[in-house]
C-alpha cells in the first residue's frame, strides 16, 4: 500500500524546486532590452531560508537560466542551484549522488512536462494547483497554492512542522 504524503514528510531531508511555474507564477515580464523578469513570493523566500537554517538540503533545477534567480536564491542560502537545465533528470542524478541522498528522501515540486521524469523518481512529488493534469496525476500531494502565490511556503511549512522544525529557534536564528 502506497503512503499518504503526511506519512512521508517525517522522512525528507531534501527539498528540490522548479523555477517558473513553482516559484514563480509562471509567466515573465519582457522589457524593451529582451530582459525577461520574473516575480517571487516573499514568504516562499522566508521558508526556503528557514529549510537552509535547519539543515534541509535545497536545490533549484530549472530550465530558466535568469542569473537575478540565482542572486535571489543565493541570498536565501541556497547554494545548490542549477539554472538553464534541460535535461533535470540528468542533473537531479549527478546532485543526489554528489549529496548521496536517497531518492525517498526528497520532496519535489514541478508543475510541467519536464518535471516529470524527476517526479517519477522522488519520495514525495509534488507540485502547485495550476500545475499541467500529467504532473497532478503523478504528485502524492498537490498544493492549495498556484505557482508563485505561496505553494513552496505551503510544503516546506508542512514538512517542518511534522519534524517539529517549524519556528524551532526562531529568535536565535532571525535575529
Amino acid at each position: 500500500m502506497e503512503k499518504s504524503y503526511k506519512e512521508i514528510m517525517p522522512e525528507i531531508t531534501t527539498f528540490i524546486f522548479d523555477v517558473d511555474g513553482v516559484l514563480t507564477n509562471g509567466e515573465v515580464t519582457i522589457t524593451t532590452d529582451g530582459e525577461l523578469v520574473r516575480n517571487m513570493n516573499t514568504k516562499d523566500g522566508f521558508a526556503l531560508k528557514t529549510a537552509v537554517l535547519e539543515g534541509f538540503n535545497v536545490c533549484i533545477i530549472s530550465g530558466g537560466n535568469n542569473e537575478g534567480v540565482r542572486t535571489r536564491l543565493n541570498g536565501l542560502g541556497i547554494q545548490d542551484i542549477y539554472l538553464g537545465t534541460h535535461h533535470k533528470i540528468e542533473q537531479f542524478e549527478t546532485y543526489i549522488n554528489s549529496k548521496n541522498i536517497k531518492p525517498e528522501n526528497i520532496l519535489y515540486m514541478g508543475d510541467d512536462i519536464p518535471d516529470y521524469l524527476v517526479m517519477k523518481k522522488v519520495g514525495l512529488p509534488s507540485c502547485p494547483k495550476d500545475a499541467v493534469p500529467e504532473i497532478q496525476e503523478i504528485s502524492l500531494y498537490v498544493s492549495q497554492k498556484k505557482g508563485g502565490k505561496g505553494c513552496v511556503r505551503d510544503v516546506i511549512e508542512q514538512v517542518l512542522k511534522v519534524q517539529g522544525k517549524w519556528h524551532k529557534n526562531f529568535n536565535a536564528k532571525y535575529d
